[in-house]
Formats: C-alpha cells, structure tokens, sequence
C-alpha cells in the first residue's frame, strides 16, 4: 500500500471522531463537567488543524490527477501548458504537506499547551553562580516579553554579589510549557567572574527545572490540611513591608503515590505585597509540585525513548554552555553551536528552540513508524 494511501486511510478514520467531538463540546452535560470539557475543546482543535490539512491533501491529490489527465489528453496546447504549471505546484506543495500531517498525527504531549513554573537556581560557584542565574532569568524574562507571554515571580532568594540563588516564576501565555520545557537542566558558564582578579576563566552553573503548570482538578489537595504562616517579607519596599505580615509559608504532608512515603511540602511565597495573592500563588506552586512528582514515571518513560528530552527526564543532566571569550553557546543535546552570545542573553533563544523542536519531532516520527 502507498504512503499516501496510508495517510488518507489515516485521515478518514479520524472524520467521524472530529464530527463527533464537535456534537459532544456543545452538549450541556458535557460543558458541566469542566475536566472532560477541557479536554475535548483540545481534541476539538487538534482535530481540526488535522482536517484542514486533509481537505488541502485531497485537493492536492485531486489536482495532481486532474493535471496528469489534461496533459495526456488534452490537444489545447495553453490548457496544456496550465495543467503542467498546476502539476507543479501540486508535486512540489505533496511532500510538504504529507510531512505536516505525519507530525500532526503523532499525539502531542498533553502538557504541551500549559502554563509553566520556571525555577533557576544557582549551582556550584558560589557569587558567579547567582549572577549567572541572574542573567539566565533576564534571558528568560526578555524571551517571554517577545512572545506576549506574561512572567510574574513568585519568589526570589537574592544572591550576596547580585543575581538569584533561586528565583521562581509563573510564565502565562499560549504554549508556553511546549517551547520552555526545553530548557529544563544544568547550564553553564564559562567566563572571567567580576570577582577575579588574576582574568581567568572560572566555570559556574545554574540549574533550570520548567514545570506543567497545575489546572486546580489535576491533583487532590485537601486543603483543610494545610498548615498556613504568615510573616513579614524583607527587603526593598519601603515601611510597609517590615509592619505588614503579607509572606505566606504552607506545609502540606503528601503521600507519594509512587513510592507510598509521606512527604512534607514546604513553600514560601513573600512577592506581592496582598497577602490572598501570595496564597494564591503558594496553592498554584504546590499543586504544581504535587502534578510534576506525579507525572514523573510518564516524563522517565518519555526520556528513556528519546535523547533530545534530556530536559524531560535527568534534570542533573548538563544540557549548554555558554563561553564568554568566544561569545559561543553549545547546545549539547544536538550539536547546536552558535557564536552570537550578546543576542541570546538578550533573549534571542527562539532558533535553539527550534532546533531541539525539529530533533524532537524526527526522534518521535521515527517511534511513531508514521
């Protein structure tokens, strides 16, 4: 059987799902249940982007017969002429749009279209370590500024020379989890550190862990259980800061479903000055936390298959370096070497992400047998 057939039969068991699904999101019961809803208006869309693509590959296919019939029996040499131009199009428009279809028929991972928690920490190197997370979260915050998303610290552990040991932040925005999720893993730095007197070059890191952010009915959290405290939040912010107790701190006791050990969670959260925001923020953070350790086994399986997602699964594992002297970044799950450094701590990340998008495509192509 040819490929093409493949696909079209592929495309054709899908009509009568797609019709379905439309019939299901406008039903009244279905619309009540808010978990099941969300998850057909997702089907709903993935499977519209597939029948689109399908009505073009059956105009195509359909185009290319046409063409191929008028040139074999056609004696008007101008409608000749026109056929073979159409022809053209339709060969060269074919493979294009099979490649699309192969990638949209592959599913897409569920968390892909997620808000996202991004957490940096410094790593080894002390003062040029925390400068170094520093810069990543300017990189990170001027990248999300580009794509219109929306990035909001929820709390920040200043370093003793500037920077962060740790910064963690809420990024809000369309597909934000899909293209930030790559950046999940150690990076590090090699370049002279201010605190160098001698000029040599010192190596730091920083880790970054890129989190699905939780919908409230993903987990069960009984919130009677959780323990509050409140304090006032140190620095900058004049005379209301040091009177007003707007820090919230939550212990949570969990059981990890996966290992059945009672777990305490502890989470701080002291960056808005309104007290209910900060909780908000501190309730997202640990169903957040919660989500993630569930969904390890499923992330663990995911990068076993696949050596681009390292950023799925080790996040020990060393993922880039950026070499000050040379002005070079090394992407070092794709041999992705480029030598504009000054851009990329400006933000300019969308072509490396790019790259480890297309290898991670090729790699579940190739899984998919498609």
């Amino acid at each position: 059987m040819s490929e093409t057939n493949t696909l079209l039969e592929k495309l054709d068991t899908l009509v009568a799902r797609f019709e379905e699904v439309s019939t299901l999101i406008t039903d009244p019961a279905v619309i009540a249940d808010q978990k099941r809803y969300v998850k057909l208006t997702k089907e709903y869309k993935e499977l519209g982007d597939l029948m689109k693509a399908r009505k073009e590959y059956v105009q195509v296919l359909g185009g290319i017969d046409e063409a191929k019939d008028i040139i074999a029996n056609e004696t008007d040499p101008e409608m000749r002429d026109m056929a073979r131009e159409e022809l053209d199009r339709c060969e060269a428009r074919r493979p294009q749009l099979e490649e699309e279809i192969k990638l949209l028929l592959i599913p897409a991972d569920p968390q892909d279209s997620r808000n996202a928690i991004l957490e940096i920490r410094g790593g080894t190197g002390g003062d040029e370590a925390a400068l170094f997370a520093g810069d990543l979260f300017r990189m990170y915050s001027k990248y999300c500024e580009r794509k219109g998303w929306r990035l909001e610290v929820s709390s920040a552990n200043e370093g003793a020379a500037g920077g962060f040991k740790e910064i963690i932040c809420s990024v809000t925005g369309e597909g934000v989890y899909g293209t930030l999720k790559y950046e999940s893993g150690v990076h590090r730095v090699q370049r002279v550190p201010a605190t160098e007197t001698q000029g040599r070059v010192h190596t730091s890191a920083a880790s970054v862990a890129v989190l699905p952010e939780a919908e409230p009915f993903d987990v069960e959290i009984n919130e009677g259980e959780i323990k509050w405290d409140t304090f006032r939040s140190g620095g900058a912010g004049g005379q209301n800061v040091n009177k007003v107790e707007s820090g919230v701190r939550l212990r949570y006791n969990w059981k990890n479903p996966n290992t059945g050990v009672v777990e305490e969670i502890l989470i701080e959260c002291t960056e808005t000055r309104d007290q209910p925001k900060n909780k908000e923020r501190a309730l997202s953070r640990l169903r957040t936390f919660i989500y993630d350790k569930e969904h390890q086994k499923y992330i663990d399986d995911i990068a076993s298959k696949r050596k681009t997602m390292v950023s799925t699964g080790d996040r020990s594992a060393k993922i880039r370096t950026y070499n000050y002297p040379q002005g070079r970044i090394t992407d070092h799950r794709i041999n992705y070497t480029i030598y504009n450094l000054a851009a990329f701590m400006d933000g300019d990340i969308q072509d490396c992400i790019d790259h480890l998008i297309v290898a991670e495509n090729a790699e579940r192509l190739k899984e998919s047998e498609l």
